[in-house]
């Protein structure tokens, strides 16, 4: 089901399957009242949100853990930070930016409604409410607002150790304000993208790869890390805790069930329910696929498992699973998911070698896996094309690309993006935050 407006959907898709058709058994005749259509997908808006919010604490734990030590403060000054900044400019400028409404400067490319969202009044009655027929207002935004958080958590890891933090920050807002809701405009805002036929249901594309183009272009502008690689060989820093590394993980696995099953976007009926319980049984599969797919395939490759690759396996099979989590059935779901695991065991090292330095790995899981599940929906959603699924594709990639490229340069003028070397070497925290996340592994 695709997100098209805020409240794009009517009554009869949230209740159809119980409305006026005939049924079986003692339930016959009976059908949700729309009170009832109205708070149960409220309430998946919701759950889900909350679900989805989790994942800012799966991200922070994922890259303190990826991270090197001298630098694990910055990292999470930076996702506390990006999650505020997310939260005030999509209520700014974000949401009516990306839901339109129908309301268009430029039919179907650029929303013509510019402001900050207002939610219902206190104690809306239904008569009063947005949209009866469907879910309050300040669900829907709680839900799209979490999305839009997510595809900023996604560059913070691959610019990890050596971005300075304000234009970090800044780029923050220019992407969670203005890039991704008019990217998003396009598909789930009723725009040009979504018109041609584009299938994403929870955003392979939309927020993964748009957060994984605006991670490779600042990381292709900021340039690797100081002694990442040197005569030809890629030097190995490791990460300062892959215990917390594996809980962000499972942190993020978790969250993903709000991401996918609350883009069901409807609860008001048996088949809505059901449908979610199939959701969430094909992305939790998709992420299993995706962690055996890595685990094995490491173990023939270097003769040793590798538990950085298995946690980014989980997390690419998530994001592969994304674009279509509804209609696999669980073989096809996990499939995709070991597709995904397969495409971070390879794509890592040859980001290496083009000298792309992705600290966390977040390019290969949320970008290149990313665009597989985007293409693999054709496989199993038979409304979908290759066609207008690489479509889609290009004109959001190729629009994330140039805005945040735009957007990088700029600041780099203006601001600087890297620290000084001696920054870098000692290590962020302390040069720029002046406090460290162990200080006792140093003083004590």
């Amino acid at each position: 089901m695709t997100k098209l407006t805020k409240f794009a959907l009517p009554i009869a898709l949230s209740a159809m399957p119980v409305m006026g058709l005939a049924q079986e058994g003692p339930a016959a005749g009976v059908n949700p009242s729309t009170d009832t259509v109205f708070i149960l997908n409220s309430l998946l808006f919701l759950v889900g949100g909350f679900l989805v919010f989790f994942m800012a604490a799966g991200f922070a734990m994922l890259e303190a853990g990826l991270v090197r030590s001298k630098n694990v403060t910055m990292q999470l000054t930076k996702n506390m930070a990006l999650f505020g900044l997310a939260s005030i400019f999509y209520y700014l400028i974000g949401y009516n930016l990306m839901y339109p409404l129908g309301t268009w400067s430029v039919e179907g490319v650029l929303s013509g409604v510019w402001g900050p969202g207002v939610l219902e009044a206190v104690g809306v009655t239904a008569d009063a409410a947005d949209d009866y027929s469907y879910a309050s207002t300040g669900s829907d935004f709680f839900f799209q607002l979490m999305f839009c958080a997510a595809t900023a958590s996604i560059v913070s890891g691959t610019l990890a150790e050596r971005i300075k933090l304000w234009p970090f920050l800044v780029f923050t807002i220019l992407l969670t304000g203005i890039i991704y809701p008019l990217t998003a405009s396009w598909t789930w805002g009723g725009g040009f993208v979504g018109e041609a036929g584009f299938s994403d249901f929870a955003g392979s594309t939309i927020v993964h790869s748009v957060g994984g183009w605006a991670a490779l272009t600042g990381a292709i502008i900021l340039g690797p890390r100081i002694g990442k690689y040197k005569d030809g060989k890629t030097i190995p820093m490791p990460g300062s805790n892959l215990t917390l590394a594996t809980l962000g993980t499972f942190i993020l696995w978790l969250g993903w069930f709000g991401f996918n099953g609350g883009s069901q976007l409807a609860m008001g009926s048996v088949g809505d329910v059901a449908d979610v319980s199939r959701i969430f049984s094909n992305t939790n599969t998709a992420a299993a696929g995706g962690a055996i797919a890595a685990l094995i395939l490491t173990q023939i490759l270097y003769k040793k498992p590798d538990l950085t690759m298995v946690l980014n396996g989980a997390l690419a099979g998530l994001v592969s699973i994304t674009a279509e989590p509804l209609t696999p059935t669980l073989g096809a779901a996990t499939l995709i998911g070991a597709v995904g695991g397969v495409i971070v065991v390879f794509a890592v090292p040859f980001l290496d070698k083009l000298k792309i330095d992705d600290v966390v790995g977040a390019i290969p899981v949320h970008l290149i896996a990313g665009i597989w599940g985007t293409i693999a929906v054709v496989f199993t959603n038979g409304d979908a094309s290759i066609g207008t699924q690489l479509y889609g594709i290009v004109v959001i990639g190729g629009a994330t690309v140039i805005l945040s490229g735009i957007c990088w340069f700029v600041l780099k003028a203006i601001m600087g993006l890297r620290v000084d070397e001696e920054t870098e070497i000692n290590g962020l925290d302390m040069a720029e935050l002046g406090m460290e996340a162990y200080p006792e592994f140093t003083n004590g």
